[in-house]
């Protein structure tokens, strides 16, 4: 018998200055509220995982605010992946030891891609997390990887960043197409189809959530194992339990919980 795994929804908390915010297009950063308030109530209202995401300890040169997030893993009891500001092995103790479950590497992967390596080796290839910004070529025939929060252009292309991740033991990888990002116009499925195109782990569609039907789209029209959104959860636009039952409706298998419609 094959088990048919369950497509995960999953909550984004980027956060500056010990808030969480919300822009588009990486830019024009607005107070989306208290970072552990936040947590809390997407445990409760039935999010499968969460991301904390420190977005400008890499630019400030800083570590991950880790008070914070020892804060808001004790409100969750759901998967936490935990990014920003990790450059070390000893980065990442630190962060798992803080409560967070898994890791995402996004500009340290880039410029020392053994961290990637060390890291699978010493904490398990489930515990890294690949994040990848990526952009259209100007040309339109591939996409650049940024890093430093989408302000550093790199010599990365995506398709190929994927793959190597992959191969250096990344568990799954964190897409996100900063030309939908906060932009309310859907995920961008052609980005997504080339990469779950060419590795086999799971992918998180990432940037352009607007709508319920565009989580439907990303699921019935690519193979992401998961969708990530921030501002349509963070201003009440969506709630989790309708998103669910329409997914559920669509065929599309997710996880429903009794005590979904809490506190929504």
């Amino acid at each position: 018998m094959i088990k048919i795994l369950k497509k995960r929804i999953i909550p984004c908390l980027d956060i500056k200055d010990g808030r969480v915010v919300k822009g588009i297009n990486f830019l024009d950063l607005v107070d989306a509220g208290d970072p552990v308030a936040s947590a809390r109530r997407y445990n409760e209202m039935g999010a499968d995982e969460l991301v904390f995401l420190d977005i400008t300890a890499t630019k400030e040169k800083r570590k991950t605010l880790t008070d914070l997030v020892e804060k808001v893993a004790k409100e969750v009891f759901i998967p936490l992946t935990v990014g920003g500001g990790i450059k070390s092995i000893s980065d990442m103790q630190y962060i798992l030891r803080a409560g967070a479950d898994k890791i995402s590497v996004n500009s340290a992967a880039v410029r020392n891609p053994s961290l990637v390596k060390e890291g699978a080796k010493i904490f398990g290839s489930q515990c890294i997390v690949g994040a990848v910004d990526a952009s259209l070529k100007d040309d339109e025939s591939g996409w650049d990887v940024y890093i430093n929060g989408g302000s550093k252009k790199t010599s990365r292309d995506l398709v190929e960043w994927v793959q190597e991740l992959e191969e250096l033991g990344a568990g799954e990888i964190l897409l996100t197409s900063m030309n939908r990002d906060g932009t309310k116009i859907g995920f961008d499925i052609e980005m997504l189809r080339a990469v779950t195109n060419v590795v086999n782990i799971p992918v998180i569609a990432s940037g352009g959530a607007g709508k319920i039907e565009d989580f439907v789209e990303v699921f019935t029209k690519t193979d992401t194992d998961a969708a990530l959104a921030a501002s349509i959860f963070h201003f009440g636009e969506v709630a989790m339990s309708d998103l669910k039952n329409t997914l559920a409706e669509n065929n599309i298998p997710v996880r429903i919980e009794e005590s979904s419609d809490k506190n929504e």
